[in-house]
């Protein structure tokens, strides 16, 4: 599912992924050589504090010269193209399973237009919508429905503009992440929670299969463990964040300082996802269990957090994968396992066409 396709631009074409957040702004490029995948680009930069909150930019003129710069600055190749796939926050999009009575295409998409209009703020002629049949059962349809408001669209597009480049078309990040993380095989009674620990919030994501059907987010992020750190621990933010790199909380069993730090907001963290697990399972149909969590973000690199999870939630709980899905020929990565997990959305956003124009 994607939004706001332009259809006069052909996604054989040769096109990148650009994935802005509140505090940071990642580029990705793959290429096809002979049919197997190869990584042509890749970067990230920081975003000052305050030019981004919420999803919403306030600061134009810095976004776009962040982004100018790092156009210019990713590698190992130069990115060889000013087309563009971009990432919608999560926060902007209303994203919801609906249920009608089984129909062709062309009368659901009138029924859908109703669900949509029924189940988002703003009037239908005020959003750009998206929607995909799922499965069917007992002469009903279940289908995965996205609305973002035309007004955040349009403005996120001329930034985009007005850094040269051309745009495709918009993803969810949730969408995107799905595609990077889950295998493109998985079935639909394999049901995954991804756990997108980022700098400034954590994002939950249930798929059934590869669809993502449920999405929530918490406050919980890397930069508020980096700022209990530097209060608990009378640190400046910069020695902080040192520590929780080098440190983190392994050896939890013994006296971790760092640990005794940020427990309560790992316990609060642990508490969120059984929270989310529950509350999917009260609310589908069929009340399946979550068989896997998938821990992805820059936040999901924090020493001994793997194992620290795992003490406290009895569901399996894995790092990402978001190489799953590429045939990189048995070549390892241009990027490093940790740093990969920076970019499962931009990595999503490149692979949405298997050829990347080639």
């Amino acid at each position: 599912m994607a939004f706001w396709n332009k259809e006069i631009i052909s996604l054989n074409e040769k096109y990148f992924s650009l994935d802005i957040s509140d505090l940071s702004v990642k580029v990705f490029q793959l290429e096809k050589k002979g049919g197997k995948d190869e990584i042509r680009s890749f970067g990230v930069s920081e975003i000052p504090l305050g030019c981004i909150e919420n999803g919403e930019i306030i600061n134009r003129e810095k976004v776009v010269e962040v982004i100018k710069k790092l156009l210019t600055t990713a590698g190992p190749k130069k990115i060889n193209t000013k087309k563009v796939i971009c990432s919608l926050p999560e926060s902007k999009v209303f994203l919801r399973a609906v249920t009608i009575p089984e129909m062709s295409k062309d009368e659901a998409a009138e029924a859908i237009k109703w669900e949509i209009e029924a189940s988002t703020p703003l009037a239908l002629e005020q959003v750009y919508y998206d929607w995909q049949f799922l499965d069917k059962f007992e002469g009903k349809q279940n289908v995965l429905t996205a609305a973002v408001g035309k007004d955040f669209v349009d403005k996120l597009s001329e930034i985009l503009t007005d850094c040269g480049l051309e745009v495709c078309g918009m993803e969810v990040e949730s969408v995107a992440s799905t595609r990077s993380l889950i295998a493109k095989d998985a079935k639909a009674e394999n049901i995954f929670l991804i756990v997108d620990i980022g700098s400034s919030k954590t994002s939950f994501t249930v798929t059934e299969g590869n669809i993502p059907y449920f999405t929530s987010s918490i406050p919980f992020s890397s930069s508020g463990i980096t700022e209990e750190i530097s209060s608990r621990m009378n640190f400046q933010k910069e020695e902080a964040e040192k520590i929780k790199i080098t440190q983190g909380i392994e050896n939890s069993a013994g006296n971790n300082s760092v640990l005794n730090s940020i427990g309560s907001l790992l316990e609060n963290l642990a508490v969120e996802i059984e929270r989310t697990m529950d509350f999917y399972q009260n609310m589908s149909k069929s009340h399946p269990e979550i068989e896997k969590i998938i821990l992805t973000g820059g936040g999901s690199n924090l020493k001994g957090l793997l194992t620290y999870l795992k003490t406290k939630i009895s569901t399996e709980i894995v790092l990402g994968d978001p190489w799953i899905n590429l045939n990189l020929a048995n070549k390892l990565p241009k990027i490093s396992q940790e740093d990969a997990m920076r970019y499962v959305v931009s990595i999503g956003l490149a692979m949405r066409e298997t050829d990347y124009g080639d």
